[in-house]
């Protein structure tokens, strides 16, 4: 708990890193410098995919509408497909490359690998052997970026020392579902407050895979591309700044994208993330570590590189948990406001404080109606993520490799709207019965609570219930329906997680 306590308090560093440094966010309006009108700079805009026939389409048609001059503009469709995919890409290019009525014809190709060597970094490197642009932008699959999205970032880089911009992601679908909403929430607090918080105190912080540009340069300079961890996104991001370049975030430029729609998805888009910045904390800590950066942002690529850390940490605390409560049975009101309530602040309050502040920075005249989600946040991203976490920061610490996974993409926005889900829905295995074993035993620990009147734990431990009950429920019972209407509808067998 008090390791646990120590990366609480530190979401509150995030809080007020954010508001002490609020003149230095850089706002799109606003560059310090410009490119002159007829000297905008060419500009590449890659689209890493792998099977994403459903969203394809919406995709190359947001990509063709940005507003850029198509002299200074090409689009690489990045296609490692293994599946339809193919030949609806290669179509859909060649329609948007000859023009069609309101579509004059468009700079873009289709570059197709026979196999995924590097994964998204590999075939993102790939593109970079053909491409013109002397800065790359880069979209996955379920983002539509904004026609004015290039014009806001590019002039940023008339500063020749700025080597990335982030923009911020928003959801396409957030009202689709109770689990959307939440997930929305949680990406809100790192969007917000950790990009914001690390970009305005002028520590490192990293590119998110999609929705920004980098110049080319940049990349070379750091080493390329690398895939020797699943976050090679994060991995770029602090070579290049360890050698030099600066990183902008740019909150008020939004690219919305779609967010996972099931369960077993979602755990598996954040184990990969989990496991990702392990295996980059392995690499690059040590690094970072000996530069000649200051000690803050030692210190901040510290808390950011190891914080998934803190699920072996939940499941250590999960097992002692009952047998501390009996031990202590005989412990009095003043310890418990001593011990047990600072770290209840530390540790789990500041969860709900993170994600409520970042809904009033975002919503100011609506925020309050999150206040609802804030105990579904907290159990399921502190709590239900955690075995299929723990996983994943195991297997990194102990090297154990796995391949890219992405996101399966299904192109559904509004409540009650049908998706393809089973076409790549994930295996579900072992994982959610063991989830909801152990929201059985925590429903025991709270009888017990109660039983000996021990009262002031009983909503922390309901939190453990509700977290493991609904993520393993959840991952069961999603796609039953589906499935039950269409007895010859197999599981696809692939592991395709979420990813960003």
């Amino acid at each position: 708990m008090i390791i646990l306590a120590f990366y609480g308090i530190h979401r509150y560093q995030l809080v007020w890193l954010y508001f002490r440094n609020k003149k230095s966010a850089a706002k799109w309006s606003e560059p310090p410098m410009r490119f002159a009108e007829g000297e905008l700079p060419f500009v590449t805009i890659q689209l890493p995919i792998f099977n994403e026939q459903f969203v394809i389409e919406r995709l190359i048609e947001a990509v063709c509408r940005l507003d850029y001059p198509r002299d200074r503009f090409e689009v690489q469709v990045l296609d490692d497909s293994t599946d339809e995919t193919t030949g609806v890409a290669r179509d859909i290019v060649e329609r948007y490359a000859r023009g069609f009525v309101g579509m004059e014809p468009q700079p873009i190709v289709y570059l197709h690998r026979s196999n995924r060597h590097g994964y998204k970094a590999g075939a993102l490197d790939k593109g970079l052997d053909v491409a013109r642009g002397e800065f790359v932008a880069i979209f996955d699959a379920d983002f539509v970026p904004p026609r004015q999205w290039v014009m806001q970032v590019i002039h940023h880089f008339a500063q020749p020392e700025i080597g990335m911009v982030q923009t911020r992601w928003t959801h396409l679908n957030r009202n689709y579902s109770f689990l959307t909403q939440v997930e929305a929430i949680l990406l809100d607090g790192h969007f917000v407050l950790e990009h914001g918080g690390r970009s305005r105190a002028g520590v490192f912080f990293n590119f998110n895979g999609t929705a920004g540009m980098w110049r080319r340069e940049t990349i070379s300079t750091a080493g390329g591309w690398q895939h020797d961890t699943l976050t090679e996104d994060t991995d770029l991001s602090y070579r290049a700044q360890l050698v030099g370049w600066q990183f902008k975030y740019l909150q008020d430029v939004e690219c919305p994208a779609e967010l996972p729609i099931e369960m077993t998805a979602f755990k598996t888009q954040q184990a990969r993330w989990a496991k990702g910045l392990i295996q980059t904390g392995k690499k690059i800590l040590p690094r970072v570590l000996k530069s000649d950066a200051p000690w803050h942002t030692k210190l901040e690529a510290w808390y950011h590189l190891t914080a998934n850390i803190s699920y072996p940490l939940m499941i250590v605390l999960s097992v002692l948990l009952m047998p501390a409560m009996i031990i202590r049975s005989w412990q009095g009101y003043i310890q418990m406001l001593l011990i047990d309530f600072p770290l209840f602040i530390a540790s789990t309050m500041s969860v709900s404080t993170f994600y409520m502040v970042s809904q009033k920075e975002l919503y100011p005249k609506s925020w309050y109606k999150s206040i609802v989600y804030v105990p579904f946040v907290m159990a399921l991203g502190g709590v239900g993520l955690t075995i299929t976490n723990t996983k994943a920061v195991i297997e990194a610490l102990f090297g154990v490799k796995s391949a890219f996974a992405r996101t399966p993409k299904y192109s559904v926005k509004k409540k009650g709207e049908k998706s393809q889900a089973t076409v790549y829905r994930k295996r579900l295995g072992v994982i959610p019965w063991i989830e909801m074993a152990i929201g059985c035993y925590f429903a025991w620990t709270v009888y017990y609570a109660i039983s000996t009147e021990n009262f002031f734990t009983v909503p922390f431990l309901v939190l453990f219930v509700f977290g493991y009950w609904y993520t393993g429920l959840l991952s069961l019972l999603q796609g039953r329906f589906e499935r039950s209407r269409d007895p010859d509808q197999e599981m696809h067998e692939k592991p395709y997680p979420v990813g960003i």
